[in-house]
């Protein structure tokens, strides 16, 4: 941390996320081919779904966790991909420090769900009989814990001070870039 970093006093309320390219040419082209990927994932994920509810056949534990994957990924796209596409085509791409640490909260808890669920159904292949009640108590499981531990994180966050710099090299709010442009003492966050 330098001595200009230290002596700033003005608080940093909003932060500029830079995206994928900062090149005017790129804009249109990435908007294009982001918002593409967008919808056929949401499509994708939301027809995955479909399929497991209307057929008997799928009516599993391996498939009940698969449909809870594919929804946390249709959320997952949700949280990340609309901010992108409106800060791709906007000449303003600044983010208030609310809407940085509920993305970051988001992001983190499906995330992590994700990994939980992931997780839980590679058990499932291990276990020859698992009720539907132990199935629930699973997804319920993964969804608890990892809000639990995104929230902590948020908070811990939330307690920093962001001085002098507030650029974002990235497409979306996440830990690291936050950690490195605190002003504050980042010890507990890490």
């Amino acid at each position: 941390m330098t001595m200009e970093r230290v002596n700033q006093t003005s608080s940093v309320s909003n932060f500029i996320l830079l995206g994928l390219s900062s090149r005017s040419e790129d804009q249109k082209p990435l908007f294009i081919l982001c918002l593409t990927m967008y919808l056929v994932t949401i499509t994708g994920n939301l027809l995955i779904i479909l399929a497991i509810r209307s057929d008997a056949q799928l009516h599993t534990p391996m498939f009940f966790f698969l449909s809870f994957v594919t929804f946390i990924d249709i959320c997952f796209s949700k949280t990340i991909v609309p901010r992108m596409l409106v800060n791709i085509l906007s000449e303003k791409k600044t983010i208030s420090f609310a809407e940085c640490l509920t993305q970051m909260y988001f992001l983190h808890a499906l995330g992590n769900t994700d990994s939980c669920l992931l997780a839980v159904m590679a058990f499932d292949c291990y276990v020859t009989n698992m009720s539907h009640h132990v199935c629930v108590l699973l997804v319920a499981f993964s969804y608890s814990f990892s809000t639990l531990h995104s929230l902590l994180h948020t908070l811990l966050l939330n307690c920093l001070t962001f001085c002098d710099y507030n650029v974002i090299h990235h497409f979306l709010c996440d830990i690291n870039p936050l950690l490195k442009w605190s002003c504050s003492s980042t010890h507990i966050c890490q």
